[in-house]
């Protein structure tokens, strides 16, 4: 069983925080990076992108989104007592995020997709992969590690999800109505990386957490890239 301090020492925790910072910033950078290599976003960036790439991208991250709030609420279920903020956290978190495969769906049908085949669709290599590593850390005794998986997740709503929107919106036409849930997870996730900056900095988190979390963070962007080059796969 892992088991983590619950507080580190008044003049530890800054340093720790600082040192956590600069590791995700690190695996941050190296994810952007194969970002740019993924086929659909380069073909987003280049302007030649079409509308079965969009439905397609909607497609596949809906198969995904579906298993977001169950994980977190497996997540939540891990932790003890002793890591009451972190639970209450991931409670209010699986809340908010369990109707969000309701937007992908929306938006898919309003750019000609069939409701019908996209809920009886299936994950990804990518996507399978992903959602089997989450679910398998979060039934984890006190799964601290996994607020690095949420760096990168929320991250990437907060970060990158209303450009692709924008550009989306650019080269195909669409609407808002028609790529409102990555417009929508611009304002979301970055409340909710506004939250887990605050969990990150409070002094809960001691170097082998730290340690945890840069390694999930590590794993998840590195499927997160796979799900998204793995489109039929």
């Amino acid at each position: 069983m892992t088991t983590y301090a619950t507080t580190t020492s008044a003049d530890a925790a800054p340093q720790v925080a600082v040192s956590l910072y600069e590791r995700l910033a690190e695996v941050w950078t190296h994810l952007e990076e194969q970002l740019d290599e993924v086929p659909v976003l380069r073909r987003l960036a280049d302007g030649t992108v079409t509308i079965d790439d969009y439905r397609r991208l909607l497609f596949n991250l809906r198969q995904q989104v579906v298993d977001g709030s169950p994980w977190i609420s497996r997540a939540a279920a891990s932790f003890d007592i002793a890591h009451f903020e972190l639970r209450s956290a991931a409670i209010r978190h699986a809340e908010e995020e369990h109707r969000d495969y309701l937007m992908i769906e929306r938006d898919y049908v309003a750019v000609g997709g069939s409701l019908d085949e996209l809920r009886a669709g299936r994950k990804n290599i990518g996507s399978e992969a992903l959602s089997g590593y989450m679910f398998h850390y979060a039934a984890q005794p006190n799964p601290v590690g996994l607020l690095g998986a949420m760096f990168i997740i929320e991250g990437l709503g907060a970060q990158r999800a209303a450009g692709w929107a924008a550009r989306f919106q650019e080269v195909l036409g669409l609407a808002d109505s028609q790529v409102h849930f990555m417009r929508y997870h611009q304002q979301a996730d970055a409340e909710h990386t506004g939250a887990l900056e605050a969990i990150l900095s409070s002094g809960m988190i001691d170097d082998a957490a730290a340690d945890d979390i840069v390694r999930c963070a590590e794993v998840v962007a590195r499927l997160y890239v796979m799900q998204l080059t793995e489109l039929d796969s």
